[in-house]
């Protein structure tokens, strides 16, 4: 089914120029142009600022982009048993592929970011502000979204066991492509668009949020 325009995320293209190798990254460090390759480890990069470059390859125990900026950056294949990328703020990112342990990104702002093709236990963006931002063809275990906001998010071939939607503040937000086996809050799931399958899946936890008692 196609997509209504006003549901579509705005993704902007990235703009990469010529990138030179750079070993490794460091907390509040200003990294410009690089291809970072092949992480390991623990790694802090906490308040760091990364700009026009491409991240790939790395497999870590721990990855630490708290409060750091993202502008123009392409992930690919990360493997992270923790990856923390709270107070963030990402513009034009683009993640593909990869699995991750815990993805927290609470209180985090993305705009014109991707998410691709990437297994994630744990993906947290409680307090986050999302605009136009597409997440396909990705795994979540958990999804958490409480007092979040979202404007112009989208979901395609994507699955997951809970979301967690308590006050959310959503606006044209497309979950048609979310096979989601729980909400843990009908309520905030205002502003969101779902197709007539889940309408009927989900029709007894919707119906006894509103305190309507279904009888067998």
């Amino acid at each position: 089914m196609a997509r209504p325009t006003d549901l579509r995320p705005r993704i902007a293209a990235l703009d990469l120029p010529t990138l030179e190798a750079y070993a490794g990254l460091a907390p509040r460090a200003d990294v410009v142009a690089a291809e970072v390759e092949g992480l390991s480890g623990r790694v802090d990069a906490a308040h760091a600022r990364l700009t026009e470059s491409r991240l790939h390859g790395a497999s870590v125990d721990a990855l630490d982009l708290t409060g750091a900026t993202l502008a123009d950056v392409a992930i690919a294949d990360l493997r992270a048993a923790d990856l923390s990328a709270a107070n963030g703020s990402w513009r034009s990112v683009e993640v593909d592929g990869g699995r991750l342990g815990s993805f927290s990104a609470a209180r985090a702002t993305w705009d014109s970011v991707v998410v691709r093709g990437i297994r994630v236990d744990y993906l947290a963006l409680a307090a986050a502000t999302l605009t136009d931002v597409l997440f396909v063809g990705c795994t979540f275990g958990a999804l958490d979204l409480p007092d979040a906001r979202l404007l112009r998010v989208a979901f395609e071939d994507c699955r997951c066991d809970e979301v967690d939607t308590r006050g959310l503040k959503a606006s044209g937000v497309d979950l048609r492509g979310l096979d989601a086996l729980s909400f843990t809050s009908p309520a905030g799931l205002a502003g969101v668009t779902i197709d007539d399958r889940q309408a009927a899946m989900h029709a007894r936890e919707f119906a006894e949020a509103l305190g309507i008692r279904v009888a067998s």
